[in-house]
């Protein structure tokens, strides 16, 4: 007697699934404050001093408005296991900067710096950018003086707003970065 081949199906947990969007809206009363919801859960987030902006320029504080995409992780490996995500992570090294020069032609591109090189330089003392998510704000294509270094990073303590960024607590950023991958759609305004 033959018997029929078993057929076993394993259904990914919807937790582990990468999430198809996340929401970032401006609080009530003070646009330099927000909440970032996704898959039915909400966090505050700090936004840029010039709170959500249409016409991002460098320099102006704004997070700009739109519908970006996460591209890589970067993570300070020195202080943290690589965290749990769907993105591809990139750990940083001493030597790993940010151009925000609209003249340079590397401008909102990851750069390397030497030793005295000045530069924003993603090592920084406090733990703000101990995880970043790069965003394709301005990317493709790179537009001089549209903005640059527009990252998901953490938050300080006071949640004081940021340069043009949206920051969170670790926590949330680990929770997101479990849900994170190419394809969620991050959605400001």
């Amino acid at each position: 007697m033959e018997t029929a081949p078993i057929s076993i199906t394993y259904k990914t947990a919807t937790r582990d699934r990468p999430l198809a969007a996340i929401r970032v809206r401006q609080a009530a009363g003070d646009p330099r404050r927000g909440w970032l919801t996704a898959d039915g859960w909400t966090v505050p987030v700090a936004l840029g001093r010039g709170g959500i902006l249409a016409n991002k320029r460098e320099g102006d504080g704004g997070t700009p408005r739109g519908t970006y995409y996460p591209l890589q992780l970067w993570w300070r490996a020195d202080r943290h296991i690589r965290p749990r995500t769907h993105l591809p992570a990139r750990p940083i090294r001493p030597e790993d900067a940010w151009c925000e020069d609209p003249r340079d032609r590397h401008y909102n591109q990851p750069i390397r710096l030497v030793r005295d090189q000045p530069g924003d330089r993603l090592t920084r003392e406090d733990h703000l950018y101990d995880f970043i998510v790069e965003i394709d704000h301005n990317s493709a294509p790179r537009i001089a003086g549209r903005g640059s270094a527009v990252f998901l990073h953490l938050a300080r303590t006071n949640f004081s707003p940021t340069a043009g960024c949206v920051s969170m607590t670790k926590s949330a950023m680990l929770r997101l970065l479990r849900r994170l991958g190419p394809q969620t759609k991050i959605m400001i305004g």
